[in-house]
């Protein structure tokens, strides 16, 4: 075995398999991959093969479609069998909601270009001649997927690997995996030890092994999961063509033929089951090509209800039951890129449905790793999207919830209850019982609506029984003064005495040169893409405060940490679990604060972008005079432990001003009437600063920065694609983010997000759009829900352009 490579992969499954074939596509060719028994002897090998196309995440149905159109050539391209069967899918609409959703969906096919038809029962019972179709309302039809032999598959993305220049090395277990002082890894082995550059942790159920030799964890819980083989169906044996894979809500499955006979998958809706309980869900090292005992009870009544819909296999026997492993993060999304805290150590890990998605992992975390960036928007994907709490328990039962609802449509709104108050503030409580409803970011409970009458959320795609609640919400922020408990921020204090020359060479912005000053700054890759956003305050000489997105946390922290330069003098400390924050905003803020500070509050004294340590009501705190509501206001940052006694005290000093919580559902609203742009939305790994209309934020006078001399490029080059801020054509729905735009009959470009402007009465949202159609006045359609609704480019935000209430 060889001694030393660029990278090491650690598991030979199909997520490592497929890394490493992109891989050496990208011109990586000393690679190594490692397998402790035979290539997909984990959980690949006993999988059903899946391939959907049907996926509403933009960036997931990219990965999706990729392994689609690979999957079919891949014995060409590499003379290994694979067995691809392409014959399409149908998945079961029963709800009006569910065929409002397949409604986006089509949208989403539009973007990407794969074919899919919203049928009736009528057509289903066309093309599918074997099913009933009692109580469903439509199908969605994709022409462009079926399923593949697993293995064979695999097996075809290594041997690619191979012939490119990559190695493989089978029946050798990974004991270790140890950082060297200068920067490389050593992993240790059965057969020896190898030295490399990177490592990727692609060892499916074994990934939380893996990754704790590197004194780190992933949030992967290891499902059982259950699919039987029928014997030979007759009508299967007297016809050529296949049948379509069936997806069915009703009964929590998916059916299609398998040869002549039929499969049944089973994802049950209750009492779903971990493996290897009796490990804490690790499994032996030992374990290979490892099947469970299936519970014919357990999934009984999901079968009959197949059967209702195939009657055909009503009186066929069970040829085989297939039990096995899979793993399952908390939001069903696989973990691709670097783990948190840590140089070239990459995950490659946690898919669900690893087959289907295998191909395109490899594909973008290749690009990702090779070159900097992905071609798509990895924020949901990145590992680092769950914080340190996630592991364990968190992630279990956010795990057993995702499986069970596998067929269950989550609708926009919906909050789903398992691993809830994983992280609250000391308000949690107090909020609740003036009507808050929670939602959650990155584990933390943040207000999104306060339910003043007592109403439930009725969640779906249209304007919904929140509508007039939001809307006074944002009344109240706009007319008087709100206040807002959104201490989910990440918050840094970055220190020492090098601390602003780090932060202006790792910052696109300049950072403030006077105490109390703000910039919004921007963390870019080498190639001028977005990396992240942050909102930075100098608090004095080597000492800034630093705030990101909740989601962001590890990642940002890892952008602030490890570029550090040899010899500087500068500490980055995550203080995000010890500080909280108030918002209070509106156009009253100034007096109810005069009430409780005796801090100058004036324009003269306290501009806008700037912050001081300031006290209010007797509790020490940083006030920065910013907020994401376009109104006079400030956000007070304090010790979390005072978070309760300055709330208690805001409220009382602004009940004469008619204060008000709100929630994020009218933050929302209130941005996208300001035209602020989002991180992780408008702002991605798949922009720059140009294409996203943000190089006002670019100083380019500064001698360097990483992603300098990208973006001067990109500036004299031109662009691609540009972002626009448009008001849509008013209806019961908005801009949700992934929709298509149409100009005379093509695709034009994508939205990213939206809402409904309550002060304005304007329905807003962003679109990439080609540049040919990104001025002001410029028209098009965007398709909400099946519906073209016109659309026209703004020159400037529907509210206050000028900035006028923020600075009043």
């Amino acid at each position: 075995m060889k001694t030393h490579a660029r990278c090491v992969v650690i598991g030979g499954g199909m997520m490592g398999a497929g890394l490493l074939y992109h891989l050496a596509q990208e011109g990586w060719t000393d690679i190594l991959l490692i397998e402790k028994g035979e290539l997909t002897s984990g959980s690949t090998w006993h999988a059903a093969g899946q391939c959907p196309s049907f996926i509403a995440d933009y960036n997931m149905a990219k990965i999706h479609d990729y392994g689609n159109r690979l999957y079919p050539r891949l014995e060409e391209l590499t003379g290994q069998y694979v067995s691809w069967h392409g014959c399409g899918g149908i998945r079961f609409a029963r709800t009006p909601q569910e065929v409002e959703w397949f409604q986006h969906v089509a949208g989403v096919a539009k973007l990407i270009g794969f074919r899919m038809e919203i049928i009736d029962p009528e057509k289903i019972k066309q093309i599918n001649p074997f099913v009933t179709t009692e109580g469903v309302l439509a199908g969605a039809w994709t022409l462009d997927d079926g399923h593949v032999d697993p293995a064979g598959c695999c097996n075809a993305l290594a041997k690619g690997a191979r012939d490119l220049g990559a190695t493989i090395v089978r029946n050798n277990r990974v004991l270790d995996v140890k950082a060297r002082p200068g920067g490389e890894w050593e992993v240790v082995t059965e057969q020896g030890n190898v030295r490399c550059e990177h490592v990727v942790n692609a060892a499916g159920c074994y990934a939380r092994r893996i990754s704790r030799m590197v004194g780190t964890d992933v949030p992967i819980t290891n499902m059982k999961h259950t699919y039987l083989v029928t014997e030979p169906i007759p009508a299967f044996v007297e016809r050529d063509e296949e049948m379509v894979v069936m997806r069915d809500p009703y009964a929590s499955a998916y059916y299609r033929q398998e040869q002549k006979a039929g499969l049944i998958g089973i994802y049950e809706t209750e009492n779903s089951q971990e493996c290897w309980t009796h490990r804490g869900g690790w499994p032996e090292w030992d374990s290979e090509s490892e099947l469970f005992d299936g519970d014919l009870d357990r999934i009984g009544p999901y079968v009959e209800r197949v059967l209702e819909h195939m009657p055909i296999w009503a009186e066929a026997g069970i040829k085989r039951i297939v039990c096995g492993a899979i793993p399952h993060t908390p939001d069903n999304n696989p973990l691709l890129g670097p783990a948190g805290g840590l140089r070239n150590f990459w995950h490659c890990c946690g898919s669900a449905i690893g087959i289907a998605q295998g191909a395109g992992c490899g594909k973008y975390l290749a690009q990702w790793m090779v070159h900097g960036d992905a071609e798509i928007n990895m924020a949901g994907l990145d590992p680092r999207r769950f914080g340190k709490f996630a592991p364990g328990d968190y992630t279990k039962a956010k795990s057993h919830q995702d499986y069970e609802h596998m067929y269950v449509l989550h609708l926009p709104g919906e909050e789903r209850p398992a691993a809830r108050k994983a992280r609250v503030t000391p308000l949690h409580d107090k909020l609740v019982a003036q009507g808050c409803v929670h939602t959650e970011a990155n584990g933390w409970e943040r207000p999104k609506w306060f339910s003043r009458d007592g109403r439930d959320e009725d969640p779906g795609f249209r304007h919904n029984n929140t509508f007039e609640v939001v809307a006074e919400e944002c009344r109240a922020v706009r007319a008087r003064v709100g206040v807002l408990d959104l201490s989910s921020f990440a918050k840094y204090d970055v220190t020492g005495a090098d601390a602003e020359g780090h932060l202006n060479r790792i910052c696109a912005n300049r950072m403030p040169r006077r105490a109390g000053g703000i910039a919004l700054a921007h963390f870019l890759s080498a190639a001028g893409r977005i990396a992240g956003e942050a909102t930075i305050t100098r608090l004095g000489e080597g000492r800034f405060y630093v705030l990101s997105g909740a989601g962001a946390e590890d990642c940002d922290l890892d952008h602030l940490s490890q570029r550090i330069g040899n010899g500087e003098d500068v500490t980055v400390t995550n203080i995000t679990d010890d500080w909280g924050v108030l918002v209070v905003a509106g156009p009253r803020a100034r007096d109810l604060l005069a009430r409780l500070t005796e801090a100058d509050l004036s324009n003269e004294s306290f501009r806008w972008l700037t912050g001081k340590e300031i006290e209010v009501a007797g509790v020490a705190l940083r006030a920065l005079r910013v907020n994401y509501v376009g109104e006079l206001g400030w956000e007070l940052h304090c010790p979390m432990e005072r978070l309760a006694a300055l709330y208690d005290a805001l409220w009382a000093a602004g009940e004469p001003f008619g204060i008000a919580n709100f929630g994020v559902y009218a933050v929302n609203s209130l941005r996208m009437e300001k035209a602020y742009k989002g991180w992780g939305a408008e702002l991605t790994n798949e922009i720059t600063m140009i294409e996203a209309d943000m190089e006002r934020f670019v100083a380019y006078e500064k001698e360097d920065f990483v992603g300098k001399a990208a973006t001067l490029k990109v500036k004299q080059a031109g662009v691609e694609t540009q972002l626009v801020y448009v008001e849509v054509e008013p209806g019961d729905c908005d801009v949700h983010g992934g929709e298509a735009v149409i100009a005379e009959g093509r695709v034009v470009g994508v939205t990213t997000s939206g809402g409904y402007g309550h002060h304005t009465g304007k329905s807003l949202g962003f679109a990439y759009v080609d540049p040919a159609l990104a001025a002001p006045g410029s028209g098009f359609e965007i398709d909400l829900l099946g519906t073209p609704r016109a659309a026209r480019v703004l020159a400037e935000p529907v509210y206050d352009p000028k900035n006028e209430r923020l600075r009043a």
